[in-house]
């Protein structure tokens, strides 16, 4: 293994010095992160010893540049990967994970090997990396970006998607094709285009390969998607709107049904100082889209992103209990969300003013008919559906207000209530549990004692029968800048007050009360941050931007270093 690192680092190395050498006056920075963790065993938590008690995931990216010309790498080290890492394929061993050159010639950019590219929102194409959730679909290939007049721009892409990580990227079975383009009216328009105001008219198509091996069904082995996409700005109001397309694409995700996928997603905003106001809606039906049919896990080799209609909480128990993520074989859902500040000096106001934030989301299953009986042939169409029009069962709700108030030049607090309801049946894929409703209560508070040093505390509460019942959250942080932070923190499953606690809402058993302590020291200095963590860590949820992973529990002390030149 140690020959293999250093194989990679040796041609890492060779490659960016011959570059060095033939283009002088370039620059050269990068970044480097690692997250270590030395496991201990705690049966009260489930907290399993693994193989290795001593586990790390490691990144190094160099990046250089010179002019028009940019070249870049990663190397990936998962000696091994740390415990539920990642949400899809094992990663293993050290390695490049991702290398690309980049150059531009007049109005044209051209990268080779590895990117990361986004057209519309995403429901037909997003490569992207999620680091943290170690999700990573990044392509590998060609990509080409042309303006070939102001305010017109294509993009056209060809590649493989990461799959996995051994000694290196592992690579997917399906090619992947690609075409956006848009045109921005404001841009094109620019003489006679007076108002403040801009329409942005774009469209996408997308087309996957995989060769057809099954015995018994015909795959279609070419499957496309296209998108069309309106975005009109104004100094107030950002109006969006996406619909997507995709011929049928049987596979194990949808249950191998011929049937044709759409997504419709909606968004306006209008902002003013003081008052924010936003609404959102989307319908998606059949829209998994991977690039290999037989991908293990909803992780793997994504080929499209849909996003999330709900508020991306940042409190720990609302965030990491009961996170929502959109339904890609189906789902109606909406947003709303108004925000407004009383001005300083009125009476809700006072002397430093009062933010209120208000949001409400929610999402149900689609509306859908059965098709065919066991021997019937209709029933290769699996169901159908009526477009926007949602079902009778309710996946997700989350009712949330938030007030905010800073009372003094050194305190400042804000309260925070949820309501949520959450089918933790068909989202966390636990069938027979019953759907979980909680209420969530949340006070934070901060007191600056100088402009160097101060204090964050948060206590949370969550109150629900369903599930494992009650929890109960305290967090301090001390920080003293510039350099060093101390934090503590200890979530409470105490499930209930009562002698007993009805199991999946049926059986009575006796509540398990556990504690799950952790501490945490830092030090930042200049472009570098230690972090040491000791504690434990509950089974449960990881969410960032909408995505998701599964992380078991665990006890021990944590390492993370990351530093920039």
């Amino acid at each position: 293994m140690l020959r293999n690192v250093s194989y990679c680092l040796a041609l890492w190395a060779a490659t960016f010095s011959a570059i060095a050498i033939a283009q002088d006056g370039g620059q050269l920075h990068g970044n480097f992160s690692t997250d270590a963790q030395l496991y201990r065993q705690d049966s009260a938590i489930g907290a399993v010893l693994p193989p290795q008690r001593l586990a790390a995931n490691a990144w190094a990216n160099l990046i250089y540049t010179n002019g028009n010309f940019e070249a870049g790498g990663r190397l990936e080290s998962y000696e091994p990967a740390l415990a539920g890492y990642p949400a899809g394929q094992p990663f293993t061993g050290s390695g490049v994970g991702y290398r690309y050159i980049k150059f531009k010639v007049s109005d044209l950019e051209v990268t080779a090997g590895n990117f990361y590219e986004q057209f519309g929102q995403g429901l037909v194409f997003r490569s992207y990396e999620e680091r943290y959730l170690g999700v990573d679909n990044a392509m590998d290939g060609f990509r080409l970006k042309y303006m070939p007049y102001r305010g017109v721009h294509l993009k056209t892409v060809m590649g493989r998607q990461r799959f996995g990580f051994n000694n290196g990227q592992v690579k997917g079975v399906g090619l992947v094709r690609g075409f956006d383009a848009e045109v921005s009216l404001a841009e094109l328009l620019d003489t006679a285009w007076t108002s403040s105001s801009n329409l942005i008219i774009g469209g996408s198509f997308v087309s996957k390969y995989q060769e057809d091996r099954d015995p018994l069904l015909k795959l279609p082995e070419n499957v496309g998607a296209w998108a069309f996409r309106l975005n009109y700005t104004t100094p107030k109001w950002n109006i969006y709107t996406e619909y997507a397309h995709k011929i049928n694409d049987p596979s194990g995700r949808n249950g191998f049904i011929y049937k044709d996928g759409q997504a419709l997603h909606l968004n306006a905003t209008y902002s003013v100082k003081g008052l924010g106001i936003s609404a959102g809606a989307h319908s998606i039906d059949n829209m998994f889209f991977q690039s290999d049919r037989s991908a293990p896990t909803p992780f793997d080799l994504n080929i499209n992103f849909l996003p999330p209609l709900t508020k991306q909480h940042t409190y720990n128990l609302p965030a990491t209990l009961y996170p929502y993520a959109t339904q890609p074989n189906g789902e109606v859902a909406a947003q709303g969300e108004i925000f407004y500040k009383w001005k300083k000096g009125t009476k809700l106001g006072g002397k430093t003013g009062t933010k209120l934030a208000v949001n409400y989301s929610t999402a149900f299953a689609l509306d859908t008919t059965h098709l065919g009986l066991a021997d019937d042939t209709t029933r290769h169409f699996g169901y159908s559906s009526r477009f926007f029009q949602p079902g009778n069962r309710q996946f997700f709700s989350d009712f949330n207000i938030e007030l905010r108030k800073k009372v003094s030049p050194t305190w400042e607090f804000a309260f925070t209530y949820l309501n949520l309801v959450f089918d933790i049946d068909v989202i966390q894929g636990k069938p027979g549990k019953h759907t979980v409703y909680a209420d969530m209560f949340v006070l934070e508070g901060l007191h600056n004692f100088s402009e160097k040093n101060s204090v964050r505390f948060e206590l949370q509460h969550l109150d629900t029968r369903q599930d494992h019942g009650n929890w109960a959250t305290a967090l301090a942080e001390f920080t003293f800048s510039p350099h060093w932070f101390v934090a503590a923190m200890d979530q409470f499953n105490y499930v209930t007050l009562d002698n007993t606690f009805l199991l999946d809402g049926k059986t009575a058993v006796e509540p398990e009360r556990v504690h799950y302590p952790v501490g945490s020291v830092g030090y930042i200095r200049q472009g570098t941050r230690f972090q040491v963590n000791y504690g434990r860590q509950r089974a449960g949820i990881f969410c960032v931007g909408g995505v998701c992973r599964a992380v078991p529990a665990s006890n021990g002390l944590s390492l993370s270093v990351t530093t920039t030149f």
